[in-house]
């Protein structure tokens, strides 16, 4: 619109100066040729040509007039496309950034979107997965349910191999009297089971620590006076070898070979269990006593608790009970391409009897209790299995922690917690768990000894790398100071040369 207004204004122009143009030539002319009157013509010439200058000047002032408002327009023109095109751009990059942002924001939904299904889908796997509260892997709903076996196997050498030993999922072991030491064993997947054994009596203790699971105690007697007590209570069942006031046997228990009557020839399996429940009237199911859910705090799938987290965690590669337990002399040794613990009695491998299978454990806890005499001048012990803050140890995957185990119900899990008040994570798999006596046993971990050293020995070793650390974070902030200060010195001093 302005060029058309500008080439208008040209031509109207151009027509003005033709025009002016004409009349003066012919006004020239009709001068030339009027006869006596030239003088008074001559200077009508000389005025009008006087007036003609002046009008040219007048016409180049309009022109140039014309010409800077023309160009102004021109400019307007050129400021008006220029403000129309910066708009456009600035609508289309808006419209290009609001795209983006939508297909960012489209992006970013559908990633969370796909986030919260993957977590939701991890949830609802997680809630229709039956996990076994021992070793924290998946099993089957039908498995998760069903009551696992406490079954009472002896140490002694002579009792070696035994049978049932692979089926174990957590194993203890604690003295029993004198320097002998006896083992209890969980299990939970024991119906294929075609024997079990041999089989040996039971102490208190082991029937405290058998209540967690909410399991049959497979036993052959015990010393009555101290196991009557727990054994007579209406939640505890148990099959017991010997009959009589400790419990019936329910036929569950034969002779290997048939003829021997010695302490350990007895056996059962899963049959004769299962038969002696029925006939006892035992829930095969857990009942509503038992604490669902895991009993220790296992890591998730995938995970590996190290323990290198810790500070204070040292090598563990050889663990030597034989300062708790002098006879059996048990030890367990550190395998780096499974990351399990290998167990040895006697010096030899404690081996499942039918498999060959040597026992071995993703887990070691070692747990410091309170134990006196079961009587007066009785070698018979009793272990205060329910009690709180008492000192413990973790082992897994090659390093040790100290810990701190509490239970207070028969039926509640033990729980570990480290030396920061949390509780520990503990690796899927199988656990060996020693019970020891606080301020008498002790145990060695790659040739260190350990078991009897007070609780504020791991605090103060806690205090000492804290402080160790901290005095090293203030060494570096420190340096990290003098080379600023340096760096500003030479700064300033380079400033002062360039000014000079």
């Amino acid at each position: 619109m302005y060029n058309r207004t500008y080439k208008a204004l040209w031509l109207l122009l151009a027509v003005c100066v033709m025009g002016s143009t004409v009349l003066t030539g012919c006004q020239t002319q009709s001068g030339s040729t009027g006869g006596t009157a030239q003088t008074e013509e001559a200077a009508e010439t000389e005025e009008t040509a006087d007036e003609h200058v002046q009008e040219e000047e007048a016409e180049k002032d309009a022109i140039a007039s014309l010409d800077g408002k023309a160009e102004e327009a021109q400019d307007g023109s050129e400021q008006a496309d220029d403000k129309e095109n910066a708009e456009a751009a600035a609508e289309d990059s808006k419209e290009e950034n609001k795209e983006e942002a939508a297909e960012e924001t489209k992006e970013e939904t559908k990633e969370e979107t796909k986030e919260e299904t993957k977590d939701e889908a991890k949830e609802e796997q997680k809630a229709v997965e039956f996990r076994s509260p021992m070793t924290g892997k998946v099993i089957s709903e039908e498995l998760y349910h069903k009551r696992p076996i406490a079954v009472m196997y002896p140490i002694n050498i002579e009792a070696q191999p035994q049978y049932g030993l692979n089926k174990v999922d957590v194993f203890y072991e604690i003295m029993e009297e004198g320097s002998m030491s006896r083992q209890m064993g969980i299990i939970q997947d024991w119906e294929g089971l075609s024997r079990i054994g041999n089989i040996r009596s039971t102490r208190s203790y082991f029937i405290a620590r058998s209540m967690e699971w909410d399991s049959v105690l497979i036993h052959f007697g015990g010393p009555q006076d101290y196991v009557l007590p727990l054994l007579s209570r209406d939640d505890v069942q148990n099959i017991n070898g010997t009959g009589g006031v400790l419990g019936d046997s329910y036929g569950a228990f034969y002779r290997v070979p048939e003829w021997d009557i010695t302490e350990h020839s007895a056996y059962t399996d899963a049959n004769h269990i299962l038969n002696a429940m029925e006939q006892a009237g035992y829930q095969r199911n857990h009942r509503d006593l038992f604490r669902e859910g895991p009993h220790f705090n296992f890591v998730e799938d995938g995970e590996v608790n190290d323990l290198t987290q810790y500070p204070t965690s040292v090598s563990a590669k050889t663990v030597d009970m034989s300062n708790s337990f002098p006879v059996t002399c048990s030890a367990l040794y550190y395998n780096e391409d499974d990351h399990k613990y290998y167990k040895t009695l006697y010096g030899n491998k404690q081996v499942d009897a039918v498999t060959g299978e040597q026992l071995a454990f993703d887990n070691i806890l070692i747990e410091r209790a309170y134990c006196v005499p079961a009587a007066w001048g009785s070698l018979y012990l009793w272990f205060k299995t329910n009690d709180a803050n008492c000192n413990g140890y973790y082992i897994t995957n090659g390093r040790m922690i100290h810990v701190t185990w509490t239970r207070t119900n028969y039926y509640d899990p033990v729980t570990y917690t480290d030396d920061y008040g949390n509780e520990i994570d503990v690796n899927q798999g199988k656990t060996m768990i020693f019970m020891i006596r606080n301020n008498q046993d002790s145990f060695t971990v790659d040739g260190q000894s350990y078991g009897l050293e007070k609780k504020s020995y791991w605090t103060d070793m806690i205090a000492k790398i804290e402080a160790e650390e901290k005095a090293k974070r203030e060494a570096a902030l420190q340096a990290l100071r003098d080379r600023i200060g340096e760096t500003v010195n030479q700064v300033g001093g380079a400033a002062g040369a360039v000014g000079k």
